[in-house]
């Protein structure tokens, strides 16, 4: 089966999760404490893997505030914890009617719950118990008087009960009572149940990670793992070698020199290949199986018997170090992969659950876990995890994401009303610091596809964007000189940012150059931009290089009665009266940049909207017809722009 719906209740800081759907992958993201830790524990004891199944603890995880209201709000019953629901698969549903008969499955899902008080779960199944019963007495050929006793009977256990009683039964209602009584509780529900139960997965939890052991004593390991001392760390170690295409066994029997070498190599040239698919933070690495007698100065139980060694090896210093002695995150990532790949390849049965993986990695290195949770988990289980880092979010899947949040309202009297922990797929309906590492996911996805162009002219925002590209496509219309399409321009943020950015990117092998604003503060940061040599030569410009103000924006391309003119069409007829010129003489103070001056008549005007920068450079770019007519009627503005896109050419 495949889970589908997930709805915690009354547990830990979770009173009403509220129902939340699961996905192949599904990504729970939130700050700390908000609650992620404990969805997974209460959705991993519904059915654990490889565990003995066991009963929440009402005086742990009940939530403590309402302890002491637990039978009025539960009506003296035992409070539900978790609720799933769960698909059929295609054989399935076929092992079904072969076992049941045809009309049984009535479709739907299997609700699948636990509750407070009981180590078992609840099932509710979309089968038709009559339709069992009525398909017996077909297969056991009941005449109208044989199935008379069962005639108002809709249930088979009910059935079974009512034959039992029978005091003189046919050949036939003996056969029908024995058949009901090899279904468990006498109950074709129940035996839907059983064929249902061996097919649908459990859920193994990982909220804390070993760590493999870089060394291990052959014949310790072997003694720990008979008498079932074996250690996490030592278990994983086997698992590094069967991952490795070897065991114990095969290294511990080789009888000659290079026998054992040539099982040592195999052993490390596959690790290597498979483990670096998916570690790009050093790819001059090489992962070593090492095995040798024990020496006497080594620590117990390494100085006898013989022992086995994983090293690795960095072919560009050209030395090798032990496994123990590589940096925090390479052990947990080498050790989660060799954990997992023997996980993907036990039983699919296993739904994943992983709190908090890979804390101890760097960003690029968070990319590849999550790339191997989609290309190596994903086909062959289905993966929940919990995560704070932007780097962990599926940017390329955020369907997959929910958002999960410790609600606590304000109420209209100042008091403070507590949710608990809700799961949401609507992000737009949580607080800002829940969003930060899905703002930080997009963020980083939209730097790295900002600079899709070999040449990057970066500007201050996206007014200036559409104000260059219109003017351009109108100076082409006029086979002028146009911006050359090669150029990409990306919005830098100003000048403040112009130096972060291109350090950041400028690495990438881009041609950058930069086209700023000159404000009265400016003329240091731009000494400081042009002394940093962050730029080539010649390739930072201001405004005021093409303009003949010493301070200047983009906008003072066009002068101020056709600047005057885009804000009027713009804005329509939510300017009245429309913006004029002869308005500017009104504010104080003055300046020479026309976007100051139109800023000041918008503050005098009350009933005017407010003014904002992309408004205007909108409207001219969306109108190129008007824009065109526009500039035609100031020859000045077409030549400014047209030296502007001249300097930038000749930089390619």
């Amino acid at each position: 089966m495949r889970l589908n719906k997930v709805h915690i209740q009354n547990y830990r800081s979770v009173e009403d999760s509220e129902e939340f759907s699961i996905g192949d992958v599904t990504c729970l993201v939130g700050k700390n404490e908000a609650g992620k830790t404990a969805i997974l524990n209460a959705l991993h004891q519904l059915r654990p893997y490889g565990e003995e199944e066991k009963e929440y603890d009402k005086v742990i995880d009940y939530p403590r505030r309402f302890r002491a209201e637990y039978r009025q709000r539960h009506g003296g019953k035992e409070a539900v914890v978790c609720e799933s629901q769960w698909s059929l698969t295609e054989s399935e549903i076929a092992k079904i009617k072969a076992t049941l008969g045809e009309g049984v499955y009535t479709g739907g899902t299997v609700t699948i719950s636990k509750s407070y008080g009981s180590k078992h779960t609840s099932w509710l199944l979309p089968i038709n118990d009559k339709a069992i019963l009525d398909n017996m007495l077909k297969q056991h050929r009941f005449d109208v008087v044989e199935a008379g006793p069962l005639k108002d009977v809709s249930t088979t256990a009910v059935a079974a009960k009512v034959l039992s009683e029978l005091p003189s039964p046919t050949d036939k209602q003996k056969a029908l009572l024995e058949e009901l009584k090899r279904f468990p509780a006498n109950s074709g529900l129940s035996k839907a149940r059983d064929i249902l139960d061996a097919t649908t997965p459990r859920f193994k939890l990982f909220s804390h990670f070993d760590r493999m052991s870089g060394e291990v004593q052959v014949e310790k390991i072997l003694a720990d793992r008979d008498n079932g001392r074996l250690s996490r760390s030592d278990a994983i170690f086997l698992q590094f070698l069967e991952y490795a295409g070897t065991d114990l066994e095969d290294i511990s029997a080789a009888e000659r020199y290079e026998e054992l070498k040539s099982e040592c190599e195999a052993a490390s040239n596959r690790l290597t290949d498979q483990i670096f698919e998916y570690w790009s933070q050093n790819t001059a690495l090489e992962v070593e199986v090492d095995v040798s007698p024990g020496r006497p100065g080594d620590a117990p139980p390494f100085n006898t018997g013989t022992v086995i060694r994983s090293r690795v090896k960095n072919t560009n210093h050209r030395a090798s170090v032990p496994f123990s002695e590589r940096s925090a995150g390479f052990i947990w990532f080498f050790s989660f992969l060799v954990e997992f790949t023997q996980i993907k390849n036990e039983d699919g049965n296993v739904i994943i659950l992983l709190d908090e993986p890979g804390l101890t990695l760097h960003g690029k290195a968070q990319r590849d876990l999550l790339r191997y949770i989609y290309e190596q988990l994903k086909p062959h289980h289905q993966v929940l995890f919990t995560t704070h880092s932007p780097f962990l979010i599926p940017s390329e899947d955020l369907a997959a994401v929910r958002v999960v949040e410790d609600v606590i309202k304000t109420l209209p009297n100042g008091r403070l009303e507590v949710l608990g922990t809700k799961v949401r797929s609507d992000a737009l309906a949580t607080d800002r610091d829940t969003l930060f590492p899905l703002q930080g996911a997009l963020g980083y996805d939209i730097a790295q596809s900002l600079f899709i162009g070999e040449h990057t002219l970066l500007v201050e925002g996206p007014s200036d964007i559409l104000f260059l590209k219109a003017a351009s496509q109108a100076l082409k219309k006029l086979d002028r000189v146009s911006l050359d399409p090669r150029w990409v321009i990306c919005p830098s943020g100003g000048i403040d940012k112009l130096q972060p950015f291109v350090s950041l990117f400028g690495g990438n092998g881009l041609h950058v150059a930069a086209l700023s604003d000159f404000g009265p503060t400016d003329r240091r940061k731009v000494e400081q931009i042009l002394s940093s040599n962050i730029l080539n030569a010649g390739h930072f410009f201001t405004t005021s290089d093409f303009v003949e103000n010493e301070h200047s924006d983009i906008e003072d391309f066009f002068g101020e009665k056709i600047y005057v003119d885009i804000v009027n069409a713009a804005y329509g007829s939510l300017l009245k009266p429309k913006l004029k010129t002869a308005d500017f003489s009104e504010v104080e103070p003055k300046s020479e940049r026309i976007v100051k001056m139109v800023e000041g008549v918008f503050r005098l005007r009350p009933s005017w909207p407010d003014f904002d920068h992309f408004t205007p450079a909108s409207w001219f770019f969306e109108n190129p017809n008007q824009a065109l007519k526009l500039m035609e009627e100031s020859p000045d503005s077409l030549d400014r722009f047209e030296r502007l896109f001249g300097a930038l050419n000749d930089l390619l």
